[in-house]
């Protein structure tokens, strides 16, 4: 169930619901940047939900979307992909692009973290 594969629309309801964790259409609609209109973002619904993505539940006389997959496996589901479409699986090379990208927005604190997470990898993969 690759998140990668979703149109831009698609992509941008996924987001508001992992931010919100259940949403409506209404309030997804609000949400959205140029939403398009209301029964657009119905048949998008739908569409993500026939694809397994979301599923909805009826609550106070209308129906709530919620994702299907939690958050942390869609997170790593994204990064394998985007590791082997533009990295060619090179964990090395994404990092080093990461921090080209981020490098004056990062502070002492998080390269530490970086620094303490790579640092635990050694230790758990010996």
């Amino acid at each position: 169930m690759a998140l990668a594969n979703l149109s831009r629309r698609e992509r941008q309801i996924m987001e508001i619901l992992y931010q919100r964790g259940m949403a409506s259409a209404s309030e997804i609609r609000e949400a959205m940047e140029d939403a398009p209109s209301y029964s657009a973002v119905r048949s998008i619904l739908r569409v993500l939900e026939n694809k397994g993505h979301i599923r909805h539940q009826a609550e106070n006389f209308k129906y709530v979307y919620l994702p299907v997959v939690n958050r942390e496996k869609a997170k790593r589901s994204a990064v394998k992909h985007v590791l082997g479409t533009f990295f060619e699986d090179s964990p090395d090379q994404m990092v080093a692009a990461l921090l080209d990208v981020s490098s004056k927005r990062l502070k002492r604190e998080d390269l530490d973290r970086m620094a303490e997470l790579i640092e635990r990898a050694r230790r758990e993969g010996k």
